[in-house]
C-alpha cells in the first residue's frame, strides 16, 4: 500500500501509434519514467527579409515545432523478483527497446512485398505509410510527431548479456496541417492542440503598460 494514499496519481508521457485511417489505436508506448525535462523549440514560418514592407508582418502558417527529451529505462527492480517478471528475467530491456525502435522501421512485411514487387518487375513502388504517430504529454498536448531522432545508451547487462538499464534520446517534429492537411486526422489533432493553446493564453494573467513603467505607446 502506498505511504500517501491520498496522493495525486502521476500520469505517463508516451508515445501512441494510430491507424491513418480509421484512428484505431495500434499501439501505446508509456515512458517508464518521466524525464525531468523537456525540449522545445519553435521555427517560425515568415516572409524573408526584403520583401514588400505590407508583408513585414505577416506569417505563411504555424511554425516547426520540435521536441526532445531523454528518458530512462530499467529492470533490476523487476529482476529482483524473476518469478513475477518473467518477461524481464528473459529479455531485460530488449521488449522496451524494440517497441520504441520498430516506430521508426517500415514493417518487415511491407519490406518483402515491396521486394517481390520489385523483382516481378514493378516499375513504381509507392513508399511505405506508417502509422500515425502521437506523442502524448497530458490532456493539454497531444500532438501528431514524426520522430526525427532515436539513439539508445545501454548501460547494463545481465548475464545473458541482455540490456537491464538504458538511456534512451528522442527527438521528435510536430506535424501541422502544413504537412498533413486539415482533412487528416492527424492535422485535426494539431488543430486541436493549437486551439488548446489558444485557450491557455487567454486565461494568463491580464497585465498592464504600467508593468513595463509606460503609460502609452502610440
Amino acid at each position: 500500500m502506498s505511504t500517501f494514499p491520498n496522493s495525486p496519481r502521476l500520469l505517463k508521457g508516451g508515445i501512441v501509434l494510430v491507424e491513418p485511417d480509421t484512428g484505431a489505436v495500434l499501439r501505446v508506448i508509456t515512458l517508464q519514467y518521466n524525464p525531468d525535462t523537456l525540449s522545445r523549440g519553435l521555427q517560425i514560418k515568415a516572409l524573408g527579409e526584403g520583401g514588400d514592407r505590407s508583408d513585414a508582418l505577416r506569417l505563411t502558417g504555424p511554425p516547426v515545432e520540435t521536441i526532445k527529451l531523454e528518458a530512462e529505462l530499467d529492470a533490476t527492480d523487476q529482476l529482483e523478483f524473476p518469478e513475477q517478471n518473467p518477461a524481464a528475467a528473459q529479455t531485460g530491456i530488449h521488449p522496451q527497446l524494440a517497441a520504441l525502435e520498430t516506430v521508426v522501421y517500415p514493417a518487415s512485411g511491407h519490406l518483402q512485398s515491396n521486394n517481390s514487387l520489385s523483382r516481378s518487375g514493378t516499375l513504381e513502388i509507392i513508399p511505405m505509410q506508417t502509422p500515425l504517430t502521437l506523442f502524448i504529454w497530458s490532456k493539454n498536448r497531444i500532438l501528431p510527431v514524426r520522430l526525427t531522432d532515436l539513439s539508445f545508451t545501454e548501460e547494463a547487462f545481465d548475464p545473458a548479456l541482455n540490456p537491464i538499464r538504458a538511456k534512451v534520446s528522442i527527438g521528435m517534429r510536430v506535424l501541422s496541417v502544413d504537412d498533413l492537411g486539415f482533412d487528416h486526422k492527424g492535422g485535426s489533432l494539431f488543430m486541436a492542440y493549437l486551439q488548446q493553446k489558444e485557450s491557455l493564453a487567454a486565461r494568463g494573467p491580464g497585465v498592464t503598460l504600467a508593468a513595463l513603467g509606460v503609460n502609452r505607446i502610440l
